[in-house]
């Protein structure tokens, strides 16, 4: 099992603690928020195998593209996924899954991004962020539907 702790800004996984950034605006379950949804959770896909470190994902397709310091510079403000996408699904009806508070419909995902995003406090938009070298090692591991708890 994933443990992701909002609190902490870590996520857990076979006695591993990697350092992770959730959402600015804290927890939260509804569609829209831009918060990162709480509860159990699985992951439903696995995207990314095999492209190069640093691929940039717009709406989980490669885009052909590996993300530089000239490409962020150019789209200021943009939360990046890179490298590799574990999409959640929410396993708790009303809570995480279904309706207005569906975490996969919501596009909530632990990812890759740039080096510079500062891990270890809160600054997504929803999703998990993590270091690149991190989220590979974490793909690798982490075989489909694992189980993943989201508190805080």
């Amino acid at each position: 099992m994933i443990l992701i702790d909002l609190g902490k800004q870590e996520l857990t996984f076979r006695g591993k603690t990697y350092s992770v950034s959730t959402a600015k605006k804290g927890a939260g379950e509804k569609n829209g928020s831009f918060c990162t949804p709480r509860g159990r959770h699985i992951v439903r896909a696995k995207i990314g195998a095999g492209q190069p470190w640093g691929t940039v994902f717009v709406r989980r397709r490669p885009t052909g593209e590996v993300w530089t310091p000239e490409m962020d510079a150019k789209y200021p403000g943009r939360d990046w996924i890179l490298t590799r996408i574990l999409w959640l699904s929410g396993r708790e009806p009303g809570k995480n899954r279904l309706g207005d508070v569906d975490t996969m419909r919501r596009y909530i995902y632990i990812h890759g991004s740039p080096d510079r995003a500062e891990m270890g406090k809160p600054g997504s938009i929803g999703c998990v962020r993590m270091h690149n070298k991190d989220i590979v090692e974490l793909f690798d591991l982490v075989p489909p539907y694992t189980e993943v708890e989201i508190k805080g």
